[in-house]
């Protein structure tokens, strides 16, 4: 049942944004594409990450991701593979500067009562589980540097369901250390810096 709703939430969002896409019409395909999922502003939906500010350099190795198929976790698999299928690296490369200039917007829709304790997690690690600080490789906003995505003001939802695949084994970009780092962290802190990293700007 959850993932028939899941589904329908899905086709709900996708046709809400059908009504401002022909305002980009002047665009290329493949950011009208990118607006079906990931909203006219780029700035996401519940379960389709916000890509407006994000590292153009990440854009493109998590599109050759796809490409390789190396990035596997269901929706890529359903949506993300075939939607970057065509993508030549040319383009792959303008859609990715094109992303990256679009002023990015906090999601604002965490939980509240757990940002300070996500916001330690994120600057100081959890010594005692082996995990440093996100900020040391994310940057102090979490607006990432170069192939390393900017994390702040992601929406809870899509930073926890990360968090939580990697930690199932789900792979990601060659000689990531996510998959290593997630699979430490319990159920409570996921929800914590999942939550704070909504509220970043």
């Amino acid at each position: 049942m959850k993932r028939i709703g899941l589904k329908l939430a899905i086709l709900a969002m996708v046709a809400s944004t059908v009504a401002t896409v022909p305002a980009l019409a002047g665009e290329s395909a493949a950011v009208r594409n990118c607006t079906w999922c990931h909203g006219a502003e780029a700035q996401g939906y519940t379960v389709a990450p916000r890509l407006a500010g994000q590292q153009p350099q990440y854009i493109m190795s998590q599109i050759q991701s796809f490409h390789e198929h190396t990035r596997d976790n269901p929706f890529s698999r359903q949506y993300m593979w075939s939607a970057v299928a065509a993508l030549s690296p040319a383009a792959a490369r303008d859609l990715a500067n094109y992303l990256a200039s679009i002023p990015p917007k906090p999601a604002n829709d965490g939980d509240s009562a757990l940002a300070s304790k996500g916001k330690r997690i994120f600057m100081e690690g959890i010594p005692e589980a082996n995990i440093v600080s996100c900020y040391a490789c994310h940057g102090p906003n979490g607006e990432g540097v170069r192939d390393i995505p900017r994390l702040g003001g992601l929406a809870y939802f899509y930073v926890k369901a990360r968090l939580e695949q990697w930690g199932q084994g789900y792979h990601s970009t060659a000689g990531s250390p996510m998959p290593l780092v997630a699979s430490h962290l319990g159920p409570d802190e996921i929800e914590a810096l999942a939550s704070y990293l909504s509220f970043v700007k």
